[in-house]
């Protein structure tokens, strides 16, 4: 196993019995520090080895001479004992581990779960562990890498759903992978055997409108449908908890920002502008389609009025007016 390791590669030899001394599973996405960390707990040992051979710390509760203590343990009726310390970036003074590193015991595998971050590397502990263990990094997925995890993720699950439905997840689930997860669990049991994850299915078991949404939104204003648009904008108004405005402002800012980027785009292509705007090529079209309806001045007019309404729905210059009005008022200037 490379020191560096994916988290395909570290599951592949937990699964294999192909174990380290020490993992450090670190970064600011937790689903795969998570996942590996429940897969230590829960199949490294047998079911009969764990009462004595299990250690879960936590590192808000723990400091780093009680790992230490834990990890020079012998194992009691079994190969291996496990020491796993959850939310480890809480341990402050972690130098002494560096010692322990060094020489570990071989019967022992510690598991460090260090979230929302990475220690400094250039400690003698981390290096340590780098040369003798396994160190994994878990970067956060950025927003336009959200649709593409979900739908690897569906096809890794034997599921199969089409291009809007994943948009519909991604825009309204975020980028909390675990969330996203526990949503596609549930779909999973009610989706009927060999057809595919659409908007009515996620709608009924998720809550997400297949009809009000600001995808819909979006296709009002390209297609300069003014009964729709401010159909959906009433929609919005009176359900706020599940469509609050900074959500609504943030994804038409995202998507005239990159409309205005795409009227200079010499190559507009599918593929290319899939990939200066990095977004899923099956939603170039839209682009194409608004760059008919809005051109450039227009665009960045816009975007103004985008900033203006963000400014007023988070208080500034006219706290006084509703939301609902503000984003009202806003649908009126894009669309005339």
């Amino acid at each position: 196993m490379p020191k560096q390791a994916t988290y395909e590669e570290i599951l592949s030899d937990l699964k294999q019995k192909k174990y380290a001394a020490a993992y450090l599973l670190m970064g600011e996405e937790a689903f795969y520090i998570d996942s590996l960390s429940d897969y230590f707990q829960n199949n490294v040992l047998g079911e009969n080895e764990r009462e004595f051979n299990l250690s879960v710390l936590y590192g808000k509760e723990t400091d780093i001479t009680t790992v230490i203590n834990s990890a020079k343990r012998y194992p009691m009726m079994a190969e291996h004992q496990v020491v796993i310390v959850k939310e480890a970036q809480h341990i402050k003074n972690w130098d002494s581990l560096q010692y322990y590193l060094q020489k570990p015991l071989k019967s022992t595998i510690l598991v460090l779960c260090y979230k929302y971050g990475t220690p400094d590397k250039r400690k003698k502990w981390v290096q340590e562990i780098t040369k003798g263990g396994v160190v994994f990094e878990s970067p956060k997925l950025r927003d336009y890498e959200i649709s593409g995890w979900i739908k690897k993720h569906i096809q890794n699950k034997g599921m199969k759903a089409d291009e809007k439905a994943i948009a519909l997840l991604s825009e309204f689930l975020g980028s909390d992978l675990s969330k996203i997860v526990n949503e596609l669990n549930k779909l999973s049991l009610v989706l009927p055997k060999g057809t595919a994850i659409s908007p009515d299915l996620i709608e009924k078991n998720i809550g997400i409108s297949k009809d009000f949404n600001v995808f819909e939104l979006q296709a009002a204003l390209i297609n300069k449908d003014v009964m729709k648009a401010n159909r959906i904008i009433r929609y919005f108004s009176e359900n706020k908890k599940t469509n609050p405005s900074t959500v609504v402002l943030s994804q038409l800012f995202n998507f005239f920002s990159n409309l205005m980027i795409y009227h200079y785009l010499s190559d507009k292509s599918p593929a290319s502008v899939a990939s200066e705007l990095k977004i899923n090529p099956y939603f170039t079209k839209d682009y194409a389609k608004a760059a008919q309806s809005f051109g450039a001045w227009k665009t960045m007019n816009i975007i103004s009025y985008l900033r203006d309404a963000d400014a007023r729905t988070k208080g500034f210059q006219n706290p006084s007016t509703d939301e609902g009005e503000i984003l009202k008022e806003l649908i009126y200037k894009i669309l005339h």
